[in-house]
């Protein structure tokens, strides 16, 4: 149903998208109608008092949205991912946690001020509560080791402490060329790194979309030397961070990350991080002279600009309640993701065990508990059985039974569980 309002004078309620996601990608609309505005499809839309135009950051298909813009003379409004996204990569399936919804620019653009540049200008960001706030989602963050992306692997070791770390992006990046920057900047930063460390260990660290075969980067074996390695392995960002002695970036979010890890990062672009006396940047920027903390960073960016959104109520919630969601959802994915081979399940179970514990990898059943234990064995996966219900020694082993709270109906009438 569409938030029923009158516009005020310079109000915008109605945003018109013309790029396809804004239609298909239920989450991405689901968080701009809780922020307060409705979506329309604009080639059939007749443009009205209270209407911008909305298009995804400086995607190739923002200009379908901009020259509408243009022709009719309504704003243009950028929606970005914000900072904490989902467990698992967007181009993976992952629907977001958050959204940067920006009336005046997007946040990774350096040739215009967008609203989180001038939060992080203007904003006196001196409040007790709101800094004492982002020290603790600072702590949080890395205690329950929290990043843009998560599906990081909590077992791999990063390398031997005591490298410079060299952060890749993917190639053609909107970030890169908006900041500033392009590929030579980066055959720039690893050069200096080299120059600068000459006796150190560098590690050059892949971004996850290039890791997972996505997207390239601007990094491979071409680049390695006897003192170069890559780091291609699905191992935790604060962890690489915790290692390094020095941190050079382009425009990753690695840079952002590498300062709340307590690093002054070098940075080759042009990143809304960057020019608040919190890194050493090789690019002038003229427009940032306030000199912020790094709580101060963080309440900006995590705290006052983002949309977050918990998607089991259908509402916006705090940062807070975000990480909640977020915590549970990591939770689940470490405890079951290698799955599970579920021995003895009752047909009229099988469902919602799949449900409930299947979202990674989907349950396998079979009859017999001595093979399915072998085959478990086999595949890497966990034994599941039903409460007490006998297991070979040694194997390891989920057993499940109903919730203390747990349906309105009996399970002797097949109800099935809700916990």
């Amino acid at each position: 149903m569409p938030n029923q309002k009158a516009a005020a004078p310079g109000q915008v309620l109605r945003l018109l998208y013309f790029n396809a996601g804004f239609w298909r990608q239920s989450r991405l609309r689901a968080i701009v109608f809780a922020a307060g505005y409705n979506l329309a499809f604009g080639p059939t839309a007749r443009p009205r008092a209270g209407d911008a135009v909305v298009v995804w950051g400086k995607s190739p298909t923002a200009h379908r949205g901009e020259e509408f813009a243009a022709r009719h003379g309504l704003p243009v409004w950028r929606v970005e991912d914000a900072f904490v996204r989902s467990v698992n990569l967007g181009r993976a399936g992952d629907a977001p946690l958050g959204l940067l919804i920006d009336p005046i620019g997007v946040h990774f653009d350096i040739s215009r001020p967008s609203r989180l540049e001038q939060i992080l200008a203007k904003d006196p960001l001196d409040d007790a509560p709101l800094l004492a706030r982002a020290r603790q989602g600072i702590a949080r963050l890395r205690a329950l080791d929290i990043s843009k992306y998560n599906m990081h692997d909590q077992g791999l070791a990063p390398p031997q402490a005591g490298y410079v770390l060299v952060v890749d992006q993917t190639r053609g990046d909107a970030s890169i060329a908006h900041s500033g920057a392009d590929a030579a900047r980066f055959a720039d930063m690893l050069e200096a790194a080299r120059n600068e460390h000459p006796t150190a260990r560098i590690v050059i660290k892949t971004h996850p979309e290039t890791a997972r075969g996505y997207r390239a980067g601007h990094f491979g074996p071409k680049d390695c030397d006897s003192r170069t390695e890559i780091l291609d392995a699905n191992i935790s960002p604060w962890a690489v961070l915790e290692g390094a002695i020095a941190v050079y970036v382009v425009a990753s979010q690695m840079g952002l990350e590498a300062i709340l890890a307590g690093h002054r990062p070098q940075v080759f672009g042009g990143p809304f991080y960057a020019g608040w006396g919190l890194s050493d940047d090789r690019m002038a920027l003229p427009r940032r002279a306030r000199k912020l903390t790094r709580a101060q960073m963080f309440a900006a960016s995590h705290l006052i600009a983002p949309h977050w959104f918990n998607p089991h109520a259908g509402a916006l919630c705090s940062f807070e309640e975000m990480l909640d969601v977020l915590q549970a959802a990591l939770r689940a994915r470490r405890e079951d993701g290698a799955g599970y081979i579920a021995a003895g399940m009752r047909a009229w179970k099988r469902g919602r065990l799949q449900a409930m514990f299947g979202a990674n990898k989907p349950l396998i059943f079979m009859k017999n508990t001595q093979k399915a234990a072998r085959r478990a064995h086999k595949m890497g996966r966990k034994l599941m059985v039903w409460g007490m219900a006998s297991a070979p020694p040694g194997t390891p082993v989920l057993r499940v039974e109903d919730g203390l709270l747990r349906s309105i109906g009996l399970g002797a009438d097949l109800t099935p569980p809700s916990a």
